[in-house]
C-alpha cells in the first residue's frame, strides 16, 4: 500500500524512516519497552548512557516528581559497554530499527574508549556522546559546560570511531551556539539537545533534600520552552542536524520543535507516563499531516516564520 506521506529523514548518514526517536535514559535498552511499543515503528532506539564498566548509580531516592516535570538522579547506572555488546545487543538486532548508542566517561581517554569498543559492530548505526558528564580532572565540572573541553571530547571520540557521532549538550551554558560550534568544529554530525537542567527539591518537614544526590536533572513539560529557544539557537549556529529533546509530550510538542529547525527528535520523560508515548507521537504527526495535506516531513522541518 502507498503511503499518502513521506516521514524519512536522514541524521548524519543515518537513514530513518520518521523523526521520533527516544532519548537515553527513559527508554532502558529498548527491549523493556519491546512488548508495549513497536520499536520497529520507531525512527530510531537511542539506549541508555553506557560506561566502560558496570555501575549502580546513585544510591536512593533518586527520582522525584515535580510540578510539570521530574527530577532525576540516577547517577548513569548501566550495565557496561560489554555487557551491553555480549547480552542486548543481540537481542535488539532482531528488530528492524537503528540502534543508537549513549557514551559517557569522567576522562577524556575513557570516552574514546567507549567509543572503540562499538566501532566494530555493524549493529550499531551511531555514537550520542553524553558531554554532561562530570571531568574528575577538573574538580567535577561537566565537560559540556566549557567548549574547549567539550571540543577535547569529541575530538577523541571522532578519532575512535569512523560511526556518525551525534554530541547531546548541556543546557547547563550560558551559550549554547558557542558550545554546538565548538563540537560541530570537532567532527561530531550531528547535536542533540537538551539534556536535563540542574535542579533540587527540600522536603520541609524533614528540612532535607528530597534527593539523596541533593541535586538531580530537571526533564519534563517545565522545561520545554527552554529546550526549544536552544533547539532554535542551536539550528542557527551550525549546519549539521539538530536533534530535539526537552518536554515533548505530544504531538504538538515535537512539531514545535521540528519547525524550528530539528529535523528529528527524542522522546524521554514522556515514556515514564505513557509507554506508549513515541506511538501517540508518531500518529499525531501523521494525522497532522493528512489535515494540513502535507506530503513530507521536509515541509514542516525549519519552517518557522521569525
Amino acid at each position: 500500500m502507498e503511503t499518502l506521506f513521506d516521514l524519512s529523514v536522514d541524521i548524519a548518514g543515518i537513514s530513518m524512516k520518521n523523526p521520533v526517536m527516544t532519548a537515553s535514559g527513559t527508554f532502558g535498552y529498548g527491549l523493556e519497552y519491546a512488548e508495549m511499543v513497536d520499536l520497529n515503528r520507531l525512527g530510531a532506539v537511542v539506549v541508555k548512557g553506557l560506561h566502560l564498566n558496570p555501575s549502580k548509580g546513585n544510591p536512593p531516592p533518586r527520582i522525584v516528581e515535580t510540578p510539570c516535570g521530574m527530577l532525576n538522579a540516577i547517577g548513569l547506572e548501566n550495565v557496561g559497554i560489554r555487557a551491553f555488546m555480549e547480552e542486548k545487543l543481540p537481542r535488539l538486532k532482531r528488530f528492524h530499527v537503528p540502534v543508537i548508542v549513549n557514551i559517557y566517561g569522567h576522562t577524556v581517554t575513557e570516552y574514546a574508549e567507549v567509543a572503540a569498543a562499538v566501532e566494530g559492530e555493524a549493529a550499531i548505526a551511531a555514537v550520542e556522546v553524553n558531554i554532561s558528564c562530570p571531568n574528575i580532572k577538573e574538580g567535577g565540572v561537566a565537560f559540556g559546560v566549557h567548549p574547549e573541553s567539550a571540543r577535547a571530547v569529541i575530538e577523541a571520540v571522532r578519532k575512535a570511531t569512523k560511526k556518525p557521532l551525534i554530541a547531546k549538550l548541556s543546557p547547563n551554558v550560558t551559550d549554547i551556539a558557542g558550545i554546538a560550534q565548538s563540537v560541530e568544529a570537532a567532527g561530531a554530525d550531528a547535536v542533540s539537545l537538551i539534556n536535563t537542567i540542574t535542579g533540587m527539591a527540600v522536603d520541609v518537614d524533614t528540612r532535607r533534600p528530597k534527593l539523596a544526590n541533593v541535586t538531580g536533572g530537571l526533564s519534563g513539560p517545565a522545561v520545554k520552552p527552554i529546550a526549544l529557544r536552544m533547539v532554535w539557537q542551536a539550528v542557527k549556529s551550525v549546519s549539521i542536524p539538530v536533534i530535539g529533546i526537552g518536554g515533548i509530550m505530544t504531538a504538538q510538542d515535537a512539531l514545535e520543535f521540528l519547525v524550528a529547525g530539528a529535523r528529528a527528535v527524542q522522546v524521554g520523560t514522556a515514556n515514564f507516563v505513557n509507554p506508549r508515548a513515541t506511538l501517540d507521537i508518531l500518529e499525531g504527526i501523521e494525522a497532522f499531516m493528512i489535515e494540513k495535506g502535507i506530503q513530507r516531513i521536509s515541509e514542516i522541518i525549519g519552517s518557522l516564520r521569525a
